[in-house]
């Protein structure tokens, strides 16, 4: 019995190899070679569809082909050029679909017509016409068989072609499903779907199941990939997809979102990896049309910091709100040069009529900002440009200060002094209660605009605040997808951090929106849900790309997570709010906080003397201004800043005049030999 078993075995895997041999050799013919042989097949076979119909007839086998030929030659004769009239020849056999079924149907239906109509007036007692009938039947069944038979032949599995279950059995599952087929990397083998009435039935070929039975197809087909066909559900609802599928350890892929299928940006073929805003789970609220209006419709629009994620997301949408015009303003060339390509890309295929000016410049800089507020009729800016990675900006402290006090202070200035209508601010959590350098100085930028808005009626200034974007530089999603490709280890700061997560479109859109509702000096603050433990989210990233953790409990698995520590001004936990005073405003997913400001000649004496401090580069000075202006910074006793700590006797000073401040020497130390 085993060895009968065995020979089972060795026979399927000499036919399969056979099968995959053959296939290469019908792909690798030429175009006008493939035509030749689906012609020579049908001159062999219509005429012995005919005689087999003959045969079937009379019950015996005919004779008398000699003696009467033409009948036979007449059945090629009226097939064959219909056939090519339908373009059954020029079909790609290998991607025949629905409309070459018709196209068969259709040509052995005319063919047939012919044959009749011919043996009818000239040919009686030739064949008996009743046969006709029945040669339709063989001719349609050789025709339309051949050519799904070759088809199937042809896109037979390869080695190295990566099973899938596809989580989905609407119209979006069966589309991805023969893409798949047609494109070969991957191989549908079932159907997952939580509708019941679909159980037990096939769609493309492919029989649909349970979600109860994905553990036992998985292992049963040796599943590499679970791709999620569901465009139209929610966010809420794909994540508890997700989390029904994390423990299966399968990489999981997904078709584009509705939104992109509607406008075309994306086909459902355009399978790729899950898209980490999924793990978020919660659904983006429609935008209100009149507030993304009201400051950017036939208006000139200057976006600072253009280049970074914020800045040229903001960008985008803006191009599609139809401004008079669009300044975009950018202290990298590079960045400059390629969203200034993308903006004209999408103006000219949408024929939008907006003028875009890419400007070099850096925001600092009070006569260059001026000078294109004035030169282009700038109505609203929003001020993007800013350092926001906390340990780098936490290094470079003077810089820092420059990039995020100075700069939104000298070009809301500008601002003032030319007439712009609405000046917004991008802000962050980090500026509630801040610890880090970064924090500190934007909640800083919050203060000069609130305090400036004190002095005029004719300029709004407001701020956004909110979490991080996924995906934007410096997050830690792009760095977590990098180090699982690399194989590990995933770096987590600590196991308890928690964070806030927005995506980029979503939060541009609620920037776009907050702004148009201030009244002057408005704090608003976006609704980020609920924090996500980054340990957590880490693992899920893990988990849902295929792989394994490896820890304690699961010695064997396949990426480690390594816990780093907190990084120099880095909390646990975010918050969004000083406070507990704020008010709701018209937009569902954006708050109004009511945050008390110094008044306008304090700022400016305070800037006056953190103007001298980092003119200095005295760090000393310059934390000690950043402490008075922030009350609630919560200052590190380390200071961080890199050319601070090579100073001559800095980092030997185990303590500094002010005692909770003392020098980093950790670089020193690192380059010691004890």
């Amino acid at each position: 019995m085993a060895e009968a078993h065995q020979q089972g075995k060795t026979v399927s895997f000499k036919f399969s190899a056979y099968a995959e041999w053959l296939t290469r050799k019908l792909v690798a013919l030429p175009r006008a070679r493939k035509r030749a042989l689906m012609l020579a097949a049908d001159l062999v076979f219509i005429p012995a569809a005919l005689w087999g119909a003959v045969a079937l007839k009379q019950g015996q086998l005919p004779d008398g082909l000699a003696a009467m030929p033409w009948p036979y030659l007449l059945a090629v004769v009226a097939s064959v050029p219909i056939f090519a009239r339908l373009g059954l020849y020029r079909a790609v056999v290998r991607f025949i679909g629905p409309k070459a079924i018709v196209a068969v149907l259709s040509g052995v239906t005319a063919s047939t017509l012919v044959l009749a109509l011919v043996v009818l007036l000239l040919g009686r007692g030739a064949i008996p016409i009743t046969a006709v009938a029945i040669y339709w039947s063989l001719a349609l069944v050789y025709v339309g068989g051949s050519r799904i038979l070759v088809r199937n032949l042809l896109n037979v599995r390869q080695a190295g072609t990566d099973c899938v279950v596809i989580y989905g059995a609407g119209a979006a599952g069966a589309q991805a499903a023969s893409a798949m087929r047609i494109a070969g990397r991957f191989d549908p083998v079932a159907f997952v779907d939580d509708d019941i009435a679909l159980h037990g039935s096939a769609v493309s070929g492919i029989e649909v199941f349970a979600p109860s039975a994905l553990a036992r197809l998985i292992a049963e087909e040796a599943v590499k990939v679970l791709l999620l066909a569901l465009p139209s559900q929610s966010r809420r609802r794909r994540q508890e997809i997700l989390k029904r599928l994390e423990p299966l350890s399968v990489r999981v892929m997904t078709v584009p979102d509705l939104s992109d299928l509607v406008s075309g940006r994306a086909r459902v073929e355009d399978v790729r990896d899950l898209d980490v805003s999924d793990l978020l789970g919660r659904d983006p609220v429609p935008p209100d049309g009149h507030l993304l209006d009201a400051c950017i419709r036939g208006k000139s629009v200057m976006v600072s910091g253009a280049g970074g994620s914020i800045g040229s997301e903001l960008c985008r949408q803006i191009i599609l709100l139809a401004p008079r015009r669009l300044v975009v303003f950018e202290t990298s060339e590079i960045a400059l040069y390629n969203i200034e390509r993308e903006l004209q890309a999408i103006v000219d295929s949408r024929g939008f009529k907006v003028e875009i000016f890419a400007l070099l410049g850096n925001a600092h800089h009070k006569q260059r900002v001026r000078d294109v507020m004035q030169a282009f009729g700038v109505q609203t800016v929003y001020h993007a440009a800013a350092y926001k990675h906390v340990p780098i900006v936490e290094r470079n402290l003077i810089e820092g200060v420059h990039n995020n006090v100075f700069s939104t202070w000298l070009a809301a200035e500008a601002a003032l002094e030319t007439g712009v209508e609405t000046f917004v601010l991008i802000s962050t959590d980090k500026a509630v209660n801040p610890t880090s350098v970064m924090g500190v100085t934007k909640r800083l930028a919050e203060v000069v605009l609130q305090s400036l808005q004190t002095q005029t009626t004719s300029t709004r200034f407001c701020m956004v605040r909110f979490g991080n974007v996924l995906g934007s530089s410096g997050s830690v999603v792009p760095l977590f997808q990098e180090q699982i490709r690399r194989g590990g280890p995933v770096t987590v700061t600590h196991r308890d951090v928690r964070r806030f997560f927005m995506t980029i479109p979503e939060a541009a859109q609620l920037v776009l929106q907050a702004g148009s509702m201030g009244t002057g000096g408005d704090v608003f603050v976006l609704d980020m849900g609920q924090p996500v433990e980054i340990d957590e989210f880490a693992r899920r990233m893990i988990t849902l790309t295929g792989l394994s953790v490896r820890d304690e409990d699961h010695p064997d698995g396949d990426i480690e997570i390594q816990y780093s520590g907190l990084r120099p001004g880095e909390k646990l936990l975010e918050e969004l709010l000083i406070g507990s005073n704020v008010t709701g405003t018209g937009h569902p997913m954006i708050m109004r906080a009511i945050e008390p400001s110094p008044t306008w000649d304090e700022v400016k004496r305070l800037l006056a003397e953190l103007s001298v401090a980092v003119n200095r580069n005295d760090c000393q000075g310059v934390m000690e201004m950043l402490e008075k202006g922030v009350r609630e910074y919560r200052r590190s006793v380390l200071i961080h800043d890199l050319v601070f700590a090579q100073r001559p006797g800095e980092a030997d000073a185990p303590e500094l005049a002010d005692p909770k401040v003392t020098v980093l020497a950790e670089h020193r130390a690192q380059k010691s030999p004890t």
